[in-house]
Protein backbone atom coordinates (compact mmCIF):
# COMPACT_ATOMS: atom_id res chain seq x y z
CA UNK A 1 0.00 0.00 0.00
CA UNK A 2 1.27 3.45 -0.95
CA UNK A 3 0.43 6.48 1.16
CA UNK A 4 0.41 10.21 0.55
CA UNK A 5 0.88 12.14 3.79
CA UNK A 6 -0.93 15.49 4.01
CA UNK A 7 0.20 17.76 6.85
CA UNK A 8 -2.28 20.29 8.24
CA UNK A 9 -1.60 23.97 8.85
CA UNK A 10 -1.84 26.66 11.49
CA UNK A 11 -5.34 27.17 12.86
CA UNK A 12 -5.94 23.45 13.43
CA UNK A 13 -4.43 23.54 16.92
CA UNK A 14 -6.38 22.85 20.10
CA UNK A 15 -5.55 22.45 23.77
CA UNK A 16 -4.66 18.84 24.62
CA UNK A 17 -3.71 17.72 21.13
CA UNK A 18 -1.47 14.63 20.87
CA UNK A 19 -1.75 13.85 24.59
CA UNK A 20 -3.58 10.56 23.96
CA UNK A 21 -1.10 9.66 21.21
CA UNK A 22 1.90 10.27 23.47
CA UNK A 23 0.37 8.15 26.25
CA UNK A 24 -0.17 5.24 23.86
CA UNK A 25 2.99 5.49 21.75
CA UNK A 26 6.36 6.24 23.42
CA UNK A 27 7.90 7.05 20.04
CA UNK A 28 5.61 10.07 19.79
CA UNK A 29 6.63 11.50 23.16
CA UNK A 30 10.32 10.91 22.33
CA UNK A 31 10.05 13.09 19.21
CA UNK A 32 8.34 15.89 21.11
CA UNK A 33 11.02 15.78 23.84
CA UNK A 34 13.77 15.92 21.18
CA UNK A 35 12.16 18.90 19.50
CA UNK A 36 11.70 20.65 22.86
CA UNK A 37 15.41 20.28 23.59
CA UNK A 38 16.30 21.65 20.15
CA UNK A 39 13.93 24.62 20.33
CA UNK A 40 14.59 25.41 23.99
CA UNK A 41 10.83 25.38 24.57
CA UNK A 42 8.48 23.11 26.52
CA UNK A 43 6.49 21.96 23.51
CA UNK A 44 4.53 19.41 25.56
CA UNK A 45 3.21 22.30 27.63
CA UNK A 46 2.21 24.15 24.43
CA UNK A 47 0.29 21.04 23.37
CA UNK A 48 -1.46 20.17 26.59
CA UNK A 49 -1.60 23.16 28.93
CA UNK A 50 -1.81 26.30 26.79
CA UNK A 51 -5.17 28.05 26.54
CA UNK A 52 -6.55 28.58 23.01
CA UNK A 53 -5.87 32.32 22.79
CA UNK A 54 -2.23 31.85 23.78
CA UNK A 55 -1.81 28.73 21.66
CA UNK A 56 -3.01 30.69 18.61
CA UNK A 57 0.17 32.80 18.74
CA UNK A 58 2.41 31.91 15.80
CA UNK A 59 5.38 31.27 18.09
CA UNK A 60 3.31 28.70 20.01
CA UNK A 61 1.03 27.06 17.45
CA UNK A 62 3.67 26.52 14.78
CA UNK A 63 5.95 24.53 17.07
CA UNK A 64 3.03 22.67 18.64
CA UNK A 65 1.43 21.57 15.35
CA UNK A 66 4.77 20.62 13.81
CA UNK A 67 5.71 18.57 16.87
CA UNK A 68 2.41 16.71 16.76
CA UNK A 69 2.92 15.96 13.08
CA UNK A 70 6.47 14.72 13.62
CA UNK A 71 5.23 12.57 16.50
CA UNK A 72 2.50 10.97 14.38
CA UNK A 73 4.99 10.46 11.56
CA UNK A 74 7.33 8.63 13.97
CA UNK A 75 4.55 6.30 15.08
CA UNK A 76 3.46 5.53 11.53
CA UNK A 77 7.04 4.84 10.46
CA UNK A 78 7.62 2.66 13.52
CA UNK A 79 4.77 0.48 12.23
CA UNK A 80 6.08 0.36 8.68
CA UNK A 81 3.83 3.05 7.19
CA UNK A 82 5.96 5.48 5.19
CA UNK A 83 4.97 8.18 2.70
CA UNK A 84 5.38 7.65 -1.02
CA UNK A 85 4.65 11.38 -1.45
CA UNK A 86 3.97 14.33 0.85
CA UNK A 87 2.36 17.74 0.89
CA UNK A 88 1.62 20.25 3.60
CA UNK A 89 -0.89 23.04 3.89
CA UNK A 90 0.82 26.33 4.81
CA UNK A 91 2.85 25.58 7.96
CA UNK A 92 2.38 21.88 7.23
CA UNK A 93 4.72 22.18 4.26
CA UNK A 94 7.66 22.17 6.70
CA UNK A 95 6.57 18.81 8.10
CA UNK A 96 6.26 17.59 4.52
CA UNK A 97 9.82 18.77 3.88
CA UNK A 98 10.89 16.72 6.89
CA UNK A 99 8.99 13.66 5.66
CA UNK A 100 10.70 14.04 2.26
CA UNK A 101 14.12 14.38 3.94
CA UNK A 102 14.63 17.92 2.64
CA UNK A 103 15.13 18.92 6.30
CA UNK A 104 16.19 16.72 9.20
CA UNK A 105 14.34 16.88 12.53
CA UNK A 106 16.78 19.29 14.16
CA UNK A 107 16.83 21.67 11.20
CA UNK A 108 13.05 21.58 10.76
CA UNK A 109 12.55 22.36 14.44
CA UNK A 110 14.92 25.33 14.30
CA UNK A 111 13.37 26.67 11.08
CA UNK A 112 9.79 26.38 12.37
CA UNK A 113 10.72 27.98 15.71
CA UNK A 114 12.34 30.92 13.92
CA UNK A 115 9.46 31.19 11.43
CA UNK A 116 6.96 31.30 14.28
CA UNK A 117 8.87 34.07 16.04
CA UNK A 118 9.29 36.13 12.88
CA UNK A 119 5.61 35.82 12.03
CA UNK A 120 4.47 36.59 15.57
CA UNK A 121 6.60 39.73 15.59
CA UNK A 122 5.07 40.82 12.27
CA UNK A 123 1.56 40.07 13.53
CA UNK A 124 2.09 42.15 16.67
CA UNK A 125 3.33 45.07 14.58
CA UNK A 126 0.35 44.81 12.22
CA UNK A 127 -1.99 44.48 15.19
CA UNK A 128 -0.61 47.67 16.72
CA UNK A 129 -1.03 49.48 13.40
CA UNK A 130 -4.56 48.14 13.13
CA UNK A 131 -5.55 49.34 16.58
CA UNK A 132 -4.34 52.80 15.67
CA UNK A 133 -6.37 52.78 12.45
CA UNK A 134 -9.58 51.06 13.56
CA UNK A 135 -9.14 47.30 13.64
CA UNK A 136 -6.78 44.33 13.44
CA UNK A 137 -5.73 42.63 10.21
CA UNK A 138 -6.53 38.95 9.76
CA UNK A 139 -8.17 36.36 7.53
CA UNK A 140 -11.69 35.31 6.52
CA UNK A 141 -13.09 32.24 4.78
CA UNK A 142 -15.35 32.89 1.80
CA UNK A 143 -17.78 30.00 1.27
CA UNK A 144 -19.59 28.83 -1.86
CA UNK A 145 -18.03 31.29 -4.31
CA UNK A 146 -15.55 30.20 -7.01
CA UNK A 147 -11.91 31.22 -6.34
CA UNK A 148 -11.67 32.85 -9.76
CA UNK A 149 -14.65 35.06 -8.98
CA UNK A 150 -13.21 36.09 -5.61
CA UNK A 151 -9.91 37.07 -7.22
CA UNK A 152 -11.83 39.06 -9.83
CA UNK A 153 -13.97 41.08 -7.39
CA UNK A 154 -11.01 41.81 -5.09
CA UNK A 155 -8.60 42.81 -7.87
CA UNK A 156 -9.00 46.61 -7.33
CA UNK A 157 -7.94 46.10 -3.69
CA UNK A 158 -5.14 43.54 -4.24
CA UNK A 159 -2.24 45.57 -5.56
CA UNK A 160 0.94 43.95 -4.13
CA UNK A 161 2.33 47.32 -3.04
CA UNK A 162 -0.74 49.14 -1.74
CA UNK A 163 -3.54 46.60 -1.53
CA UNK A 164 -5.64 45.92 1.55
CA UNK A 165 -7.09 42.45 0.86
CA UNK A 166 -5.85 39.38 -1.05
CA UNK A 167 -6.95 35.84 -1.92
CA UNK A 168 -4.63 33.86 0.36
CA UNK A 169 -5.67 30.19 0.51
CA UNK A 170 -7.24 28.66 -2.60
CA UNK A 171 -8.61 25.69 -0.72
CA UNK A 172 -11.37 24.16 -2.79
CA UNK A 173 -14.05 25.11 -5.32
CA UNK A 174 -16.24 25.98 -2.33
CA UNK A 175 -13.78 27.70 0.01
CA UNK A 176 -11.22 30.46 -0.38
CA UNK A 177 -9.55 32.31 2.49
CA UNK A 178 -8.69 35.99 2.11
CA UNK A 179 -6.12 38.00 4.07
CA UNK A 180 -6.30 41.71 4.70
CA UNK A 181 -6.42 44.74 6.90
CA UNK A 182 -9.58 45.27 8.94
CA UNK A 183 -10.87 47.64 6.25
CA UNK A 184 -9.87 45.22 3.52
CA UNK A 185 -11.74 42.34 5.15
CA UNK A 186 -14.84 44.51 5.44
CA UNK A 187 -14.60 45.27 1.72
CA UNK A 188 -14.10 41.59 0.90
CA UNK A 189 -17.12 40.54 2.94
CA UNK A 190 -19.35 43.09 1.19
CA UNK A 191 -18.13 42.36 -2.35
CA UNK A 192 -18.07 38.58 -2.00
CA UNK A 193 -21.58 38.44 -0.58
CA UNK A 194 -22.81 40.70 -3.39
CA UNK A 195 -21.11 38.29 -5.85
CA UNK A 196 -22.99 35.33 -4.40
CA UNK A 197 -20.93 33.96 -1.50
CA UNK A 198 -23.04 32.03 0.97
CA UNK A 199 -21.04 33.18 4.00
CA UNK A 200 -17.88 35.05 4.93
CA UNK A 201 -16.42 33.86 8.24
CA UNK A 202 -13.66 35.70 10.11
CA UNK A 203 -10.94 33.29 11.32
CA UNK A 204 -9.19 33.19 14.69
CA UNK A 205 -5.65 33.67 13.37
CA UNK A 206 -2.88 36.01 14.38
CA UNK A 207 -2.45 37.90 11.12
CA UNK A 208 -2.96 38.28 7.34
CA UNK A 209 -0.89 35.25 6.31
CA UNK A 210 0.06 34.40 2.71
CA UNK A 211 -0.32 37.97 1.52
CA UNK A 212 1.95 40.91 0.67
CA UNK A 213 1.08 42.34 4.10
CA UNK A 214 3.65 39.83 5.46
CA UNK A 215 6.46 41.30 3.35
CA UNK A 216 8.65 42.38 6.29
CA UNK A 217 8.36 38.93 7.86
CA UNK A 218 9.40 37.31 4.56
CA UNK A 219 12.49 39.52 4.35
CA UNK A 220 13.49 38.61 7.89
CA UNK A 221 12.81 34.91 7.32
CA UNK A 222 14.91 34.97 4.14
CA UNK A 223 17.88 36.19 6.18
CA UNK A 224 17.27 33.44 8.74
CA UNK A 225 17.32 30.73 6.04
CA UNK A 226 20.41 31.98 4.24
CA UNK A 227 22.86 29.48 5.77
CA UNK A 228 20.44 26.59 6.33
CA UNK A 229 20.86 23.66 3.91
CA UNK A 230 17.81 22.24 2.09
CA UNK A 231 18.37 18.81 0.53
CA UNK A 232 16.75 17.57 -2.66
CA UNK A 233 13.53 15.65 -1.87
CA UNK A 234 13.76 11.88 -1.42
CA UNK A 235 10.08 11.42 -2.40
CA UNK A 236 7.64 13.53 -4.43
CA UNK A 237 6.62 16.66 -2.55
CA UNK A 238 4.40 19.52 -3.66
CA UNK A 239 4.61 23.29 -3.23
CA UNK A 240 1.93 25.64 -1.93
CA UNK A 241 3.49 28.50 -3.92
CA UNK A 242 3.28 26.87 -7.36
CA UNK A 243 0.74 24.11 -6.74
CA UNK A 244 3.22 21.76 -8.44
CA UNK A 245 5.88 19.25 -7.51
CA UNK A 246 9.08 20.53 -5.90
CA UNK A 247 12.17 19.12 -7.59
CA UNK A 248 15.15 20.54 -5.68
CA UNK A 249 16.16 21.72 -2.25
CA UNK A 250 17.04 25.12 -3.69
CA UNK A 251 13.49 25.51 -4.98
CA UNK A 252 12.09 24.42 -1.63
CA UNK A 253 14.19 27.03 0.14
CA UNK A 254 13.08 29.80 -2.23
CA UNK A 255 9.46 28.85 -1.85
CA UNK A 256 9.74 28.74 1.95
CA UNK A 257 10.26 32.51 1.82
CA UNK A 258 7.69 33.19 -0.93
CA UNK A 259 5.28 31.13 1.17
CA UNK A 260 4.73 34.06 3.54
CA UNK A 261 3.55 36.52 0.89
CA UNK A 262 2.03 34.26 -1.79
CA UNK A 263 -1.27 32.37 -1.79
CA UNK A 264 -1.55 28.69 -0.93
CA UNK A 265 -2.60 26.98 -4.17
CA UNK A 266 -4.00 23.94 -2.40
CA UNK A 267 -6.61 23.05 -5.00
CA UNK A 268 -3.93 22.97 -7.72
CA UNK A 269 -1.74 20.93 -5.40
CA UNK A 270 -4.49 18.38 -4.79
CA UNK A 271 -4.95 17.92 -8.53
CA UNK A 272 -1.20 17.41 -9.00
CA UNK A 273 -1.14 14.86 -6.19
CA UNK A 274 -4.10 13.00 -7.64
CA UNK A 275 -2.51 12.88 -11.09
CA UNK A 276 0.79 11.48 -9.78
CA UNK A 277 -0.49 9.16 -7.05
CA UNK A 278 -3.86 7.94 -8.29
CA UNK A 279 -3.69 4.59 -6.46
CA UNK A 280 -2.32 5.83 -3.13
CA UNK A 281 -4.22 6.16 0.14
CA UNK A 282 -4.21 9.60 1.75
CA UNK A 283 -3.54 10.28 5.42
CA UNK A 284 -3.97 13.66 7.13
CA UNK A 285 -1.09 13.88 9.59
CA UNK A 286 -1.86 16.37 12.35
CA UNK A 287 -4.79 17.70 14.36
CA UNK A 288 -8.30 17.65 12.94
CA UNK A 289 -9.47 16.65 9.48
CA UNK A 290 -9.53 19.92 7.53
CA UNK A 291 -7.45 18.50 4.70
CA UNK A 292 -9.59 15.39 4.44
CA UNK A 293 -12.64 17.64 4.05
CA UNK A 294 -10.88 19.76 1.41
CA UNK A 295 -9.86 16.62 -0.47
CA UNK A 296 -13.48 15.49 -0.52
CA UNK A 297 -14.57 18.91 -1.80
CA UNK A 298 -11.87 18.94 -4.49
CA UNK A 299 -13.52 16.22 -6.54
CA UNK A 300 -10.27 14.24 -6.71
CA UNK A 301 -10.56 10.46 -6.51
CA UNK A 302 -9.74 8.60 -3.31
CA UNK A 303 -10.44 8.97 0.38
CA UNK A 304 -8.41 10.77 3.02
CA UNK A 305 -8.22 9.47 6.59
CA UNK A 306 -7.33 11.47 9.72
CA UNK A 307 -4.66 10.36 12.22
CA UNK A 308 -5.00 13.11 14.85
CA UNK A 309 -6.18 10.93 17.74
CA UNK A 310 -4.77 7.73 19.22
CA UNK A 311 -7.89 5.88 18.09
CA UNK A 312 -7.64 7.14 14.50
CA UNK A 313 -3.94 6.35 14.40
CA UNK A 314 -4.52 2.83 15.75
CA UNK A 315 -7.20 2.21 13.11
CA UNK A 316 -4.78 3.12 10.30
CA UNK A 317 -2.04 0.93 11.78
CA UNK A 318 -4.39 -2.02 12.30
CA UNK A 319 -5.69 -1.76 8.75
CA UNK A 320 -2.13 -1.67 7.36
CA UNK A 321 -1.18 -4.85 9.21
Amino acid sequence: MEYVFLFSGQGSQFKGMAEDICKKYPAARAVIDTMSATAGEDIASFLWNTEPAELARSDRSQLAITAMQAAILAVLQEHGITPSAAAGFSLGEFSALYAAKVLDLTTMTKVVALRGKVMQKACEKLDAQGKASGGASGMAAVLKLAPERIIEVLKPYSDPEAGTVFAANLNSPMQTVVSGTAAGLDIAEKLCKEAGAKRVVRLAVAGPFHSPLMREAAEEFSAVLQDIPFNDPAIPIFSNVTGKRLLTGAEAKRNAVLHLTHPVRWLDEEQEIAALTSTAALLEVGPGMTLCNLWRDSGCAGNCRPTGTAEQLADVIDEYH
